[in-house]
């Protein structure tokens, strides 16, 4: 197992459109996703159970757009530091206990741009607005973690 990086920050919203926040530690569910998060729930789609997003990826983008915004504005779960995300497209890695596939990059769309209110936002997190994931099994994801590519 080769060590790759690190969690940075654990991110959850209850309800679509609505606040991320912050925590401590968050529950994946394998064919679920994160518990409290809006999208879990049993049988969910591969793409939609866990997101992640480089911090590298969000300070270059706040460099460039001279702001400030917090990782919890890109509305990814899982705020990863030291890693490349895109590598793990259909492969299989860790994050702390917890076993993922990497289904497809999660690329950035209007919604977000809007909502931020930062024109350019899709082209400048284009293939750097983090990774979709399957949870193939269960446990808990905490900052700190280790992410850990198999092989």
């Amino acid at each position: 197992m080769l060590t790759q990086g690190e969690v940075a920050v654990v991110c959850l919203s209850a309800t679509e459109g609505g606040t991320i926040r912050e925590v401590s530690e968050v529950v994946a569910t394998a064919g679920a996703g994160l518990e409290g998060d809006r999208y879990c729930a049993f049988g969910a789609a591969p793409e939609t159970q866990l997101t992640l997003i480089q911090v590298e990826a969000i300070d270059e983008f706040n460099e460039m757009f001279s702001t400030d915004l917090p990782v919890t504005a890109f509305r990814r779960n899982v705020i990863t530091r030291g890693v490349d995300l895109n590598p793990l497209v259909d492969r299989i890695f860790t994050v702390g206990e917890v076993q993922l596939r990497g289904v497809e990059l999660c690329e950035p769309c209007a919604y977000l741009q809007n909502l931020l209110e930062v024109p350019g936002l899709v082209k400048q997190l284009a293939h750097k607005g983090g990774l979709r994931c399957e949870i193939l099994g269960g446990g808990l994801i905490r900052p700190g973690d280790l992410v850990s590519s198999i092989g």
